[in-house]
């Protein structure tokens, strides 16, 4: 069975003089899927893809115990309110609020594009690319609060057309079609820190990753790749 590598990068906590920011991203080794945890007091963590949903809410799974990987949530066991049937339709069912974090949601009527796509999570702002700009970026995050990302656009090689391409200023890259068949598009850099793979020659290992640290802090940075 093959492992799934997961990438965490996780960012510096400014509750209170920022409000709720994006502490950890977590990543597939192929780029395929991504989120964006914001962390908040209590230890709360919510988790939003690119595409502005959220994904999973809860607290950070103590590491030690068992069945624990790193971006493991826990069942947050304080307050959780959602979006009922009164509501408007875009948000309808949703996450509300978890804890005293409110989340809130873009309504048809506010913006038919983002309909439905997380609008802030407590005091971040969460900022997306328009219908206007170009298709592998279209409807994903550009911004939330101070963090801003970029993606690989639609004139880039095959393999990494709308992934992850940058968080703040930690560059991410990736092995294009061109490489191995075992290796094409999986990650290839965070920042200046180098992964590799097997390639298909080796028939056993084909695709697992050969080298790259399984921990490191890049510039307050915090990167773990798991599997």
């Amino acid at each position: 069975m093959k492992k799934v590598f997961l990438l965490a990068l996780c960012f510096p906590l400014y509750i209170g003089l920022f409000g709720q920011q994006i502490r950890q991203v977590i990543q597939s080794q192929s780029g395929a899927k991504t989120s964006f945890c914001f962390f908040a007091d209590q230890s709360i963590i919510i988790n939003v893809s690119p595409d502005g949903i959220v994904t999973e809410w809860g607290v950070e799974y103590a590491e030690g115990r068992m069945y624990y990987y790193p971006g493991k949530l826990d069942k947050y066991m304080g307050r959780i309110d959602m979006y009922g049937a009164a509501d408007n339709e875009s948000f309808r069912g949703k996450l509300r609020y978890i804890g005293a974090v409110a989340i809130t949601y873009y309504s048809a009527e506010e913006n038919k594009f983002l309909a439905g796509k997380v609008k802030s999570v407590g005091s971040s702002i969460i900022e997306y690319f328009t219908q206007f700009d170009e298709e592998a970026l279209r409807g994903k995050i550009k911004s939330a609060g101070t963090v801003s990302m970029s993606y690989y656009g639609s004139f880039d090689n095959e393999a990494l057309k709308g992934k992850l391409k940058s968080v703040s200023n930690i560059g991410i890259s990736y092995y294009s079609s061109f490489d191995d068949k075992a290796i094409k598009g999986k990650l290839k850099s965070v920042g200046n820190f180098p992964f590799t793979y097997y390639s298909s020659f080796d028939t056993r290992m084909q695709g697992a990753i050969k080298t790259g640290f399984q921990k490191q802090i890049i510039d307050g940075i915090r990167f773990i790749i798991w599997g």
